[in-house]
């Protein structure tokens, strides 16, 4: 799954200075992206959720249709019913002035005490590779994004930004991961890394995780973003290749980014390009970005 490079996202990135390239690998507040006015990169707004999309605030916001929540969907064993549902959550999505749903949660109910098993589709990863595959199909028709997560074994509301998650390779593969390969097949624009530490390391720094698992193995070469307060380090998140660190305004990166690029510890090509590219193919798809993207600035802006 690896998107071509086109001209206006390869003059972008070129034309961006190192100060640019790193206001775009974090949000500039609760839900939106950095903006590049300059050359006419728009800010790309997010919003949750699985059971209707939140919109921009976190109470009382516009009305929304309120579907049933995923381990409901999931009983009825019916994906045209998901699917459909999909593009309701797409078209309020759209209506609510954001190009990508931050769903849909992918986890497994492994334990009764799960505080969002309402909100995955169970505890089978065959039937919840399904159901997302559903989900993502309906919410993409309408021409924004999904967001499949949380990568990976994120099963527990419990200490869950310090929760330490033991796992073999082959339970990880064929039981956790299953669910993720199937929803490869409906095309996620995202994927969002989980909170938990897997075997001693945060997901969002873990080499066996997004290099190996991830980008790797299930040959996902799209933006992945922290959960929210889930960006565990300035330059570890990054060499392993999450792109995007949410919410902003930064933590982790933006000015400790630049120093820990100006010291060395990390390299603009060999790892910051490559997750720019990422966030500006998702700005492309979202049509954020310029039509025409000339080196000296000048551009057309898309409608």
């Amino acid at each position: 799954m690896c998107d071509s490079i086109s001209p206006v996202v390869d003059r972008l990135l070129h034309a961006l200075t190192l100060e640019e390239k790193v206001s775009l690998l974090a949000g500039r507040n609760m839900w939106e992206t950095a903006a590049i006015d300059r050359i006419g990169i728009q800010s790309l707004r997010m919003t949750d959720g699985p059971a209707g999309a939140r919109g921009t605030k976190w109470n009382y916001g516009s009305p929304t249709t309120f579907v049933p929540c995923g381990i409901s969907l999931a009983a009825t064993w019916d994906p045209a019913i998901v699917e459909k549902v999909g593009t309701v959550l797409g078209d309020e999505t759209r209506r609510k002035g954001c190009r990508v749903l931050l769903a849909p949660t992918m986890n497994l109910s492994r334990s009764p005490l799960g505080g969002r098993n309402f909100e995955g589709y169970g505890e089978d990863p065959f039937l919840v590779g399904t159901m997302s595959q559903a989900m993502i199909r309906g919410i993409q028709s309408k021409d924004v994004g999904a967001c499949m997560k949380h990568f990976i074994l994120n099963d527990t509301e419990t200490r869950r930004f310090n929760v330490d998650q033991k796992i073999d390779d082959r339970t990880l593969r064929e039981v956790y991961a299953k669910p993720f390969a199937m929803a490869l097949k409906a095309d996620p624009w995202t994927a969002m890394v989980s909170y938990p530490l897997i075997n001693g390391v945060h997901a969002d720094e873990n080499p066996a995780i997004l290099p190996q698992l991830l980008r790797k193995e299930l040959q996902f070469d799209r933006l992945v973003m922290s959960d929210w307060g889930g960006c565990n380090s300035t330059v570890d998140s990054l060499i392993a290749s999450t792109d995007l660190e949410m919410p902003g305004p930064p933590v982790r990166r933006g000015e400790r980014l630049l120093k820990a690029i100006r010291d060395g510890q990390i390299h603009e090509v060999q790892h910051v390009n490559p997750s720019v590219l990422r966030v500006l193919q998702l700005m492309e798809k979202a049509k954020l970005l310029p039509l025409l993207a000339e080196p000296d600035g000048h551009s057309t802006t898309q409608q």
